[in-house]
């Protein structure tokens, strides 16, 4: 209850009063974008995950890739790949979807030693991902228990652009139209190989700047409350 009376900004000031020096504390330090700006002005970074499933609280993160957007553009000189060293033995349906083995992630840094790069690449900075939710549910679990503090920030999920483009255009939803390469497909953006973290995560990056420009061409001012992802 108290989550929905507090918004983010608050909740912010007081865990940064709260909390020990550390990548968490330099992380909230920073101020996050303001909702009213308008999207152009800001700084986004682009991120997606490999994981071993989809609980956040059960299953694990194996890669994280992220790039950043700068005016206007996807930065790959400031992006990152990290493989991340897993606690417990792969299930095989993952290592299907990733092609990520044991051991290939044996010398892997464990997460704890990844995530300060994360959290100093995201300050300040907007969270940009495919299907948000992943991210954000993983991120945060992984800096609960770590840190003991969530991750609060602000977030665009290139996926719900595309689902409220296509319901203003009364445009159907299914065959797959909404996942990330259908979606790229969509702006006329080439296709990718799938299931990198780095490449997916620039593949998004691509694919908002393309959903932006295509909006903003009619003439609007698009401020980043209209393309922020609704926290449920």
């Amino acid at each position: 209850m108290w989550k929905k009376l507090f918004g983010a900004d608050l909740r912010r000031e007081w865990y940064l009063l709260k909390m020990p020096d550390g990548p968490m504390k330099d992380y909230y330090g920073k101020p996050i974008p303001w909702p009213e700006t308008d999207y152009r002005q800001l700084e986004y970074l682009c991120i997606d995950l490999e994981l071993t499933g989809l609980n956040p609280y059960k299953d694990e993160i194996l890669s994280i890739g992220y790039a950043p957007i700068i005016d206007q553009n996807v930065v790959l000189s400031e992006s990152a790949h990290y493989l991340v060293r897993p606690s417990h033995a792969l299930p095989g349906e993952s290592v299907i979807v990733h092609g990520l083995t044991d051991d290939r992630l044996a010398e892997a840094e464990p997460l704890e030693d990844i995530l300060p790069h994360v959290l100093l690449a995201l300050s300040g900075r907007v969270l940009l991902a495919h299907h948000a939710p992943i991210e954000i549910g993983f991120l945060n679990a992984a800096c609960e228990r770590i840190y003991g503090y969530p991750l609060l920030t602000r977030a665009v999920d290139t996926l719900e652009i595309e689902k409220r483009n296509r319901q203003q255009r009364n445009q159907p939803l299914d065959g797959g139209v909404l996942r990330l390469a259908k979606a790229r497909e969509a702006y006329n953006l080439p296709r990718y190989r799938a299931h990198n973290a780095l490449v997916d995560a620039v593949a998004s990056g691509e694919l908002f700047l393309a959903q932006t420009a295509h909006k903003a061409s009619k003439g609007e001012t698009i401020t980043l409350r209209e393309l922020m992802f609704r926290y449920k």
